[in-house]
């Protein structure tokens, strides 16, 4: 006889003996089970004459969310996929309702065909330990299969047209010599586009396309070709634009931007207008926003950071970010954020490493030294040195790299931070250095003590290897280049330690020279053969570093050619993608700065050009000068009266971000 045979006979309903613990389990994992084996009947749905069991009918509504469900469905955005799913629309409910109609079973029969409890127990567990395997497997296998999915969707865009994302680079304990550190900006933006190089203001105008877009050439290597692109209404600004420059009337340029407020060489121009006026602040908003212009056209390939993106600096279009690069880390330096300055060096540098058309090497040293990253700069040297894919880079006959280097292990040896034996290995490395450095550069030493105000004593000044002699005797392009070297960074020597270091150095080198050392006659012949002329590139840097000493360096050929503030010195084998009108100059003859200041303030007249001299000339250049600067105010603040409705930011971030 049943058990619940007994029940009745006793008078028992089930559900009202007294409930314990184990009872209310015993029960619930029986209503569960049931589902398990019963799975044709119909939840909720029970026969007229079959036995009701109330435990199972208080217990039905918790049927409708299966808590194994719950700990085993994945969680897709934070939310589990099937706790939205109600007891109809459930798709598993839904089949069981479907087969409760064909086919129904009273609950009695269950009862009667069971097996024992303790075996019929551990069956249940069984099952539901194996249904739990199975999701679990089922939803590895699922998301595996999703993840295998997209890489090969990724595959087939990638096979279909012939290009590589460049992603970022392959995690590995060193990053690329090239990579650009940066800072990202934590707070909300109301613009709709966000941007590292700049950050924008509210004072500009409204931002609307200027016509100025990016284009992916190729991608071959490892590395990515972009190039920037102009429409055809940007093209006709661009005409406009040297037509301005070539009326002599600045405020044409100003009526110009009035039209098109985010013409990049107009902005670029007006910039350096500025900045000769003394008005940095206004130089230095020209330049961001210029800036913002061609950020807001990148490619959405194009990384500012991976060292792997590619402008070609022959092609017109590119080289107004090259410049406006250029003069954004030159305001960052003079503004005492050296870390941003030399992040934005890098960038310049990964444009286009192998010709590096602004020369930036002469400078990465520099800024290397200012922002106190000495290790940045002996591994630049030590990878691109002697480097396989750069074996032409041979730094160390750059006067700049084979001085800065050795003072970069040397002030690397006076941090009390290292142990001992590190601080001794780069003093050792460090006295090395500097002794091939004046070795093969014997006429940077008394320049170089002069600039920063220490007096050689006789032995040294006297001597024909350091003496007067020494600096005559240099070529014409190696003069230019100490030139620049020294009127930039000799005021990083000039510490007592760095001098005292430098005098043990220099005694020995008098000491080999006065030996016969075979190396000073081989360092005498390479500086006769190597430094014969300067490549375009070097005047090109020249003249946008503005050092006084190196200009008046010069060659000729240079000095006597227009030199546009907005387009220095460009490259002979120029690759034009549309016809522009033909530049004509009336200048033909000056030197660089003349020409440098007709570029960029077209009023400005040389000596000898025309018949108003003294008093007169020079009123007549004032009132041309504070003519533009007026427009340029006047056309600032239309901007800001104009534009009220142009969004603001929450908060003002200093310049420097990266710093």
């Amino acid at each position: 006889m049943s058990r619940r045979a007994l029940r009745r006979l006793r008078g028992e309903q089930r559900g009202q003996e007294p409930l314990g613990p184990g009872a209310l389990q015993f029960d619930l994992r029986d209503d569960d089970d049931a589902e398990e084996e019963e799975p044709k009947r119909e939840l909720g749905v029970w026969r007229p004459g079959g036995a009701r069991k109330e435990g199972v009918r208080v217990n039905n509504r918790f049927e409708l969310i299966n808590i194994d469900d719950l700990e085993d469905d994945p969680v897709v955005n934070g939310e589990r996929s099937g706790c939205a799913l109600t007891d109809a629309a459930a798709p598993g409910n839904k089949g069981r309702a479907q087969r409760g109609n064909t086919e129904s079973k009273t609950d009695g029969d269950v009862a009667e065909t069971a097996p024992p409890e303790q075996s019929n127990a551990s069956g249940k567990l069984r099952k539901k330990k194996k249904k739990q395997k199975n999701k679990k497997s089922s939803t590895g296998e699922a998301s595996e299969n999703g993840l295998e999915d997209i890489d090969r969707i990724l595959e087939r865009i990638e096979d279909s047209t012939g290009l590589n994302r460049p992603g970022p680079a392959p995690l590995s304990s060193r990053k690329h010599v090239l990579y650009v550190e940066h800072r990202p900006r934590q707070r909300q933006r109301v613009y709709p586009k966000c941007t590292w190089l700049t950050t924008p203001k509210s004072t500009w105008p409204r931002y609307s396309k200027p016509g100025l877009s990016m284009r992916l050439l190729e991608s071959k290597k490892g590395l990515s070709f972009f190039a920037f692109e102009h429409s055809e209404e940007y093209q006709q600004a661009q005409h406009k634009f040297l037509v301005a420059v070539e009326s002599m009337e600045p405020n044409n340029i100003v009526v110009l931007l009035q039209t098109s407020p985010y013409h990049v060489d107009s902005l670029l121009q007006l910039s350096d207008a500025c900045r000769f006026q003394e008005d940095q602040e206004m130089a230095r908003d020209l330049v961001e926003r210029a800036l913002y212009s061609m950020e807001c056209a990148f490619h959405p390939l194009f990384s500012l950071t991976s060292g792997a993106c590619r402008l070609d600096y022959r092609r017109p279009e590119n080289r107004s970010f090259y410049l406006a690069l250029y003069k954004q880390m030159s305001f960052l330096e003079k503004r005492g954020c050296p870390r941003t300055a030399l992040e934005y060096c890098k960038l310049i540098l990964s444009l286009e490493p192998d010709e590096d058309p602004l020369c930036m090497l002469l400078l990465i040293d520099h800024l290397a030294l200012r922002a106190r990253n000495y290790e940045y700069l002996i591994r630049l040297f030590q990878e691109w040195e002697v480097g396989a894919s750069l074996a032409h880079r041979n730094l160390s006959q750059l006067p700049n790299f084979a001085f800065s280097v050795p003072l970069a292990y040397f002030l690397l040896s006076q941090q009390t931070d290292l142990p001992e034996h590190e601080r001794s290995s780069a003093r050792e490395k460090a006295s090395l250095l500097i002794q091939q450095a004046l070795t093969m550069f014997p006429g940077v030493l008394l320049p170089l003590l002069e600039s920063c105000s220490v007096r050689p004593d006789a032995t040294v000044s006297s001597h024909r290897f350091f003496g007067p002699n020494a600096e005559i005797s240099q070529p014409p392009a190696l003069s230019q280049l100490v030139n620049l070297y020294l009127g930039r960074s000799h005021f990083l020597w000039k510490e007592p330690a760095t001098m005292s270091w430098l005098e043990e150095n220099v005694h020995e080198v008098l000491q080999a020279v006065d030996a016969g050392d075979p190396a000073v006659e081989a360092c005498e012949n390479r500086r006769k053969v190597l430094y014969q002329r300067a490549p375009r590139n070097i005047h090109r840097h020249v003249i946008l570093s503005e050092i006084k000493e190196a200009v008046a360096a010069l060659p000729p050929d240079v000095t006597t050619q227009s030199v546009m503030g907005f387009d220095p010195l460009p490259p002979s084998d120029t690759i034009y993608s549309y016809v522009r009108p033909e530049r004509l100059s009336p200048i033909s003859h000056g030197n660089t700065i003349a020409l440098f200041f007709r570029s960029l303030l077209p009023n400005y007249t040389m000596e000898g050009e025309r018949p108003e001299e003294g008093v007169a000339g020079g009123l007549n250049r004032n009132q041309g000068l504070n003519r533009l600067m007026l427009a340029v105010r006047d056309m600032m603040a239309n901007f800001h009266l104009n534009d009220l409705e142009a969004p603001h930011e929450d908060d003002a971030e200093g310049e420097g971000e990266w710093d």
